[in-house]
């Protein structure tokens, strides 16, 4: 296993990250540590120097109620659950110098097979994520994420992700 991030540490100058998007900028500025210290969150970084963070991204745990899933999705299921485990995508940003270099596409793919990679040890039936706007909605589209309308969330199946990495577990 090899991904292109890693854990947020106090070497990471985070006051300098700026994404363009307030709410993204202040999380890392002021809660992510917090988050990662409490366990609430794990923050994971693109960085080329342990300094400078070109990127973000947190995942956690979440479970999503059944009824919002598409019933393509509910009939492979166990009926016997009315929430299904998840990994929460929570946050995904790039700093603003470093925008058009695919970097969020890369933040994208390390972030889905750190979760699909942690099936060997915690169940999760698919990826969520709950886009901040249009253009993360489309962000997440183009990468086969589908949006559940009732709710504003969207996802992707580990069985998706499982195609993708071309691996069976």
């Amino acid at each position: 296993m090899s991904y292109i991030t890693s854990l947020l540490s106090s070497t990471h100058s985070r006051e300098d990250f700026s994404c363009g998007k307030e709410m993204l900028d202040n999380y890392l500025h002021k809660q992510a540590k917090q988050d990662v210290k409490r366990k609430v969150s794990a923050c994971f970084i693109l960085s080329d120097d342990e300094i400078k963070i070109k990127g973000y991204y947190t995942l956690s745990n979440t479970s999503i109620n059944r009824d919002l899933l598409p019933a393509s999705v509910i009939k492979k299921l166990p009926p016997s659950y009315i929430k299904l485990p998840a990994t929460l995508l929570g946050r995904l940003a790039v700093d603003s110098s470093f925008k058009g270099q695919g970097i969020g596409t890369m933040l994208l793919m390390d972030a889905l097979k750190r979760s699909y990679d942690n099936l060997t040890t915690m169940a999760s039936m698919a990826v969520i994520v709950d886009p901040l706007d249009e253009e993360a909605v489309a962000f997440y589209h183009h990468f086969g994420f589908i949006l559940l309308p009732d709710s504003g969330k969207m996802f992707i199946t580990m069985n998706q992700l499982e195609v993708l990495f071309n691996t069976t577990k």
